[in-house]
């Protein structure tokens, strides 16, 4: 295989960010040989060099907690990898969903968080999923999650409406506010439907590299 290109650190490494493919949460950073490249790019799992161990390892090998590898990109300085992948289970040894909840302050001490180094939905997918164990006197999402689906629905239909017109004849800062709106009420739906913001970012991306009229005449039939 093809590696030489791969610019190395003093003991043969690059370093390696493991990104969620669909949330682009960074799950966990790592180091790689050229085998373990090699391994990852031929069995579609991710493989790393262990430091410690001074040894090839697959991640999951022993937790189940494996890492599909969807698509594998280099930096511009070729000295860098990024594995996109769909993770089986959490990615920490620590049992948490990615190994970044540590937030460092001002004052440079760092603090666990409850909450992960999240993008922006991601984030907010969390702090819903919060509030649905709060109570509904001092929460919204929960006293429309107990309201159930219908009501939902409705919200649903409603802000979509508003932010119709909002794109046909408001100003932008209309267009942003009631987008976010949508947004919201279109997750809180899925919470009230058991899905998840990734279930949805899986079925757009099975879309990539096809026509939106051929994916939308399949749909109908």
């Amino acid at each position: 295989m093809e590696l030489e290109w791969l610019k190395r650190d003093a003991a043969g490494l690059v370093t390696v960010v493991v990104q969620d493919r669909h949330t682009g949460l960074v799950r966990m950073v790592a180091h790689a040989s050229d085998e373990a490249v090699q391994a990852t790019l031929e069995t579609g799992f991710a493989h790393f060099f262990s430091r410690s161990r001074k040894k090839l390892w697959k991640k999951g090998e022993e937790s189940g907690h494996l890492l599909r590898v969807h698509e594998v990109w280099a930096d511009c300085d070729a000295d860098c990898l990024t594995y996109l992948v769909d993770p089986e289970g959490p990615s920490c040894h620590t049992g948490r969903e990615t190994c970044f909840f540590r937030r460092i302050g001002r004052d440079g001490v760092p603090v666990d968080e409850p909450r992960v180094a999240a993008p922006t939905f991601p984030r907010l997918v969390a702090e819903l999923e919060a509030r649905r164990e709060a109570s509904a006197d001092k929460s919204y999402t929960r006293s429309l999650l107990d309201k159930g689906v219908t009501k939902v629905a409705e919200k649903i239909r409603e802000e979509g409406d508003e932010l119709a017109r909002a794109v046909e004849s408001e100003s932008d800062e209309r267009v942003v506010s009631e987008s976010g709106d949508v947004i919201y009420h279109l997750l809180v739906g899925l919470l009230a439907r058991k899905l998840s913001l990734r279930d949805v970012q899986g079925g757009i991306a099975r879309r990539f590299g096809i026509s939106g009229h051929d994916e939308k005449a399949s749909r109908k039939a």
